[in-house]
């Protein structure tokens, strides 16, 4: 095993690289899982301790305000103290906070402790991919970035079909019980292969810009919640205002720091800053699609809670197949290529979703729902690549922290936009959902495409050796 102090100069050996994915899949794996897992069971946490169902979704609020408020300021203290340690930090902290919420015996308890499970998320996302930086090869990243792209996809579009399976046969206590022996194993794994980062000594956390970014966002997130809700819009006005004053002097700040936890310098790489723009406009795409899809399955067509999640599960199982073969893919081909391709593929699949006609047979659902799998698939590995490589090592934490706050910002944004157009387009919410979603991913296409006429990072440009003993 490395000294803390040792620097990694290209990769894990492949006995130890493997265990050290290992971990890594299991920490993304359980974050992102409970970003969507516990809606399924919210009607029967409402009941259990009567509360009304608006006030019960603060069970989802929480989780994912306590992420998006903290996952920037995560990713600095990886680069000052160590990716390593944040990763362990988070996978402790989310362990201990889940099995809080399985003991929680009323929903003020389950809402603390999944405020403080949302953070320990934030923690194990915002280093994750600069953590893939150094266990693979710098040749061989968009392998590491596809089976990474493949957990967080999977993760994020299987929660549904995950939370019905084990609600079918325990309490909603469980959604959150299970989450404890994955998470020890991925401690275990963790401590034993994950390798050490050169931190910076010269830094100190900025804590001024780390609360006007939780402020920032969080208002961000509850203002684009509350209008798609129809929240009060004298009050929502006034967030606006406090946010946009806050933003602004926040971008200052950051303007003037060499190292901004709002990583201002990697958003005028431009190669950085368009795969940053299509990452949140996949994801927006998805959530859209994701969220809507069972209304759909079940109001119109009549389909039971089983037999809507089995429809949904070919689109995780083709982002499974093509999340890797993209990771291999784009050490031939040129990411802005391959990625356009993919969410080309990706919203022709969204389109044909947004006419489906009532009478159409699963079949029919089937192989719509694993085009769009495959060419959401087909784009993140190559996406997210080009997002950590475009970083100069010491900015790895800040290119990972980007890279989860955009897609964060993404699903967010996608699930408060099936709300509003619910709202707008009374028996109709599914197809202008779909519609919205294709034409996101059509815009994500384009700006992908645009990536074409720009250099790719050096480490993406190099040629793999077919015979090195790094080989995967």
């Amino acid at each position: 095993m490395k000294g803390e102090n040792t620097v990694q100069m290209d990769g894990l050996p492949v006995p130890q690289r493997y265990g050290a994915i290992l971990a890594i899949a299991f920490g993304i794996t359980v974050s992102v899982l409970d970003g969507t897992i516990a809606n399924v069971a919210l009607p029967t946490i409402a009941s259990d301790f009567n509360v009304s169902p608006a006030v019960s979704v603060w069970v989802v609020n929480a989780y994912q305000l306590a992420i998006i408020v903290s996952l920037l300021s995560f990713s600095s203290l990886g680069d000052i103290i160590g990716y390593r340690k944040i990763y362990l930090f988070g996978l402790t902290l989310f362990s201990i906070t889940s099995f809080a919420c399985a003991l929680s015996h009323s929903l003020l308890m389950l809402v603390i402790a999944r405020i403080f499970q949302g953070f320990g998320a934030a923690a194990i996302t915002s280093v994750n991919t600069a953590l893939v930086r150094l266990i693979y090869p710098q040749c061989y990243l968009g392998r590491g970035m596809g089976i990474n792209a493949l957990v967080v996809a999977v993760s994020a579009a299987a929660g549904p079909t995950v939370a019905a399976g084990i609600l079918s046969i325990g309490e909603w206590p469980w959604l959150f019980a299970i989450n404890v022996p994955i998470g020890i194993i991925a401690i275990f794994l963790s401590s034993r292969f994950l390798p050490y980062n050169k931190k910076s000594t010269a830094r100190k956390f900025d804590l001024s810009s780390g609360i006007m970014n939780g402020i920032t966002f969080g208002l961000l997130i509850f203002i684009i919640e509350g209008f798609a809700h129809g929240l009060n819009i004298s009050f929502m006005i006034t967030c606006f205002i406090v946010m946009s004053v806050t933003a602004y002097f926040y971008v200052r700040r950051q303007l003037s720091r060499p190292y901004p936890i709002f990583p201002v310098d990697l958003l005028k790489i431009p190669i950085f800053r368009l795969s940053v723009g299509t990452s949140v406009c996949s994801f927006l795409a998805q959530m859209l699609a994701m969220v809507s899809l069972p209304f759909f399955l079940q109001h119109i067509i009549g389909h039971d809670d089983v037999t809507t999640g089995l429809l949904l599960t070919p689109w995780p199982i083709a982002t499974m197949i093509a999340a890797p073969l993209a990771g291999r893919l784009m050490e031939r081909i040129h990411a802005g290529i391959l990625g356009g391709a993919g969410l080309f593929v990706f919203a022709a699949g969204l389109f044909l979703l947004a006419f489906l006609p009532q009478d159409v047979t699963n079949g029919g659902i089937v192989w719509r729902m694993m085009m769009c799998g495959f060419g959401f698939g087909l784009f993140q590995s190559p996406n997210n690549s080009v997002i950590i490589s475009s970083a100069p090592p010491a900015r790895s934490g800040g290119a990972s922290g980007m890279l989860g706050t955009a897609r964060l910002l993404g699903q967010t944004s996608g699930a408060a936009l099936v709300a509003l157009m619910f709202n707008l387009f009374a028996g109709q919410g599914t197809h202008f959902s779909l519609l919205l979603a294709g034409i996101f991913a059509v815009i994500a296409a384009i700006v992908s495409c645009l990536r074409i006429s720009l250099p790719l990072p050096e480490t993406l440009r190099k040629k793999p050796d077919m015979s090195s003993n790094n080989r995967n």
